[in-house]
């Protein structure tokens, strides 16, 4: 990594481009410099198709000093703007500046629609329209890429429209969620459980928690073993949200059902994450978009 340390690239893309803008104008003055030869009639002896004559003729003017403007303009635009290398040019514009003046200027445009949802409750701002359109606008923004459109998610992303909650379904929970993001860690624990054997009658007991298809001879046999997944999952099995531990009784399975499955994860574990949108958002869109997710179960529920 040394290498994207040093100062080498930077000198070396400043002299790439320099190199380029002088080569041009070379290419320009010899071409102007350079005489062909030519017959009395003034070509140069090439011919196509038969009949078509290359003639000597010089360039336009207007495009030689076209040509000559360009390169000009490339090197004031050089000294003005960033592109040598690691120079930020005399006016000090860089993208990242330009990117957080226009999104100043945006929240300060939209600052007063924010601030009237600012005395509403979550629960009343779901239930107001224009609220629930901005929030769904920045649903499909900033959370559908892994939720989906319709927020029912897919495997190893939640469905945040049936009321399972990992850390808790409270809009406090849910703003705290957007803004800080999550990381879930379930550690492997074949060596805590035990033999392979141990392993599988393991998952068969966890299958069975939710009375789904299993092996009731190999759940009893697990049932034991599972203490060791008790302390995050608890003695229930019904899960912890203040680790953000599942709840194995409720039949919802993040990333899939199955002994093969459960058995791969009590072997290599499983880490999740979801990305903190405090940063990328403001105060007033983190608002509403926790009205938004929060309606998506919670309003059902009302109906």
């Amino acid at each position: 990594m040394s290498d994207f340390t040093s100062n080498f690239w930077s000198v070396y893309v400043a002299g790439i481009t320099l190199v380029s803008i002088l080569a041009c104008a070379l290419l320009l003055w010899f071409s102007g410099q350079a005489t062909a030869m030519t017959a009395n009639d003034n070509t140069t002896g090439h011919v196509w198709d038969g009949d078509l004559r290359e003639m000597n003729n010089p360039l336009p003017r207007w495009w030689v000093w076209l040509f000559v403007i360009t390169i000009v303009f490339a090197l004031v635009y050089l000294v003005m703007y960033p592109g040598l290398g690691t120079f930020g040019g005399k006016l000090g514009w860089s993208q990242a500046d330009q990117y957080k003046a226009e999104v100043e200027k945006g929240d300060r445009e939209v600052a007063p629609l924010y601030a009237k949802f600012a005395a509403m409750t979550p629960e009343d701002m779901s239930r107001d329209p224009k609220a629930m359109a901005i929030g769904e606008r920045l649903f499909m923004n900033n959370c559908s890429q892994c939720h989906g459109s319709d927020a029912r998610g897919s495997k190893g992303f939640p469905n945040l429209t049936d009321g399972d909650w990992l850390h808790g379904g409270e809009p406090d929970k849910i703003k705290e969620t957007l803004n800080l993001g999550r990381i879930g860690n379930m550690p492997p624990m074949a060596a805590a459980v035990g033999t392979a054997d141990d392993v599988k009658n393991v998952a068969h007991y966890v299958l069975s928690l939710s009375n789904s298809p299993h092996d009731s001879v190999r759940a009893n046999l697990g049932k034991d073993k599972f203490m060791v997944c008790a302390a995050c999952h608890g003695p229930d099995g019904k899960g912890n949200q203040a680790l953000g531990a599942p709840n194995l009784t409720d039949n919802i399975w993040l990333h899939g059902v199955g002994e093969a499955t459960i058995v791969a994860q009590i072997n290599n574990g499983k880490i999740n994450q979801m990305p903190a949108q405090g940063e990328r958002l403001s105060a007033g869109q983190i608002q509403v978009l926790t009205s938004y997710v929060w309606g998506l179960s919670n309003n059902a529920k009302a109906k």
